[in-house]
């Protein structure tokens, strides 16, 4: 079976910007204009470009499929806060990380930027299910095509951020850092990038909990 990291690592290199108008579907080949949508495969987690009409065969999250829709849902959760001591425990090295379930494999996937590109974290299931305890607010993930982003800056865990954030916006944003990633810590390129992404897609998402 392909690993996760593997995968991650093919669609963070190859991503390329959105297709211009004139590409096609990859599952019915009807043209695709600047601005689509994407599923994902279970099993061999590609992410697709696909039209509005294929888009909508997968959105039945309840249904046994082998591609899942790609919602476009945004959450923040302003009131998060986390412990150093919790944080220790998810065994980051560094101070952002991503967590989305793989149902193929029927656990949570962890992985966090680097000089490499995204590794992958051997990520303690006691601890996440510790985590999801103590914060029920972040127990909301729509497994293999959603993920909870976790930011604790250099000032410490006190001014820690959490989003929910749609799996193929997480991936774009690993193959970005992946581009402008130099020497051992990123370098100034992908500091501003980190605060400028954060501040974007803060300002599209509501809530966690909200109607």
């Amino acid at each position: 079976m392909t690993s996760p990291l593997r995968v991650l690592r093919r669609i963070a290199a190859d991503r390329t910007p959105a297709p211009r108008a004139g590409e096609r579907c990859e599952m019915c080949a009807d043209p695709l204009g600047d601005r689509h949508q994407h599923v994902v495969n279970v099993e061999g987690r590609q992410l697709m470009c696909v039209c509005r009409g294929c888009y909508l065969l997968f959105t039945d999250s309840s249904a046994a499929l082998r591609y899942r829709a790609v919602p476009d849902r945004y959450l923040s959760f302003p009131d998060f806060t986390i412990a150093q001591a919790e944080w220790d425990a998810l065994d980051i090295p560094v101070g952002l990380a991503f967590f989305f379930v793989n149902s193929a494999l029927d656990r949570t996937v962890a992985f966090y930027p680097g000089p490499a590109g995204a590794t992958e974290s051997e990520l303690s299931l006691q601890s996440w299910r510790d985590l999801l305890a103590a914060h029920p607010e972040l127990d909301v993930i729509v497994p293999d095509v959603e993920a909870l982003m976790i930011r604790v800056p250099a000032r410490g865990t006190a001014h820690a951020a959490c989003l929910l954030l749609p799996i193929d916006t997480c991936y774009e944003f690993v193959g970005r850092m992946r581009m402008l990633w130099r020497g051992f810590d990123g370098g100034q390129d992908v500091h501003r990038y980190l605060d400028e992404f954060f501040t974007e897609v803060s300002a599209r998402a509501r809530p966690g909990g909200a109607a």
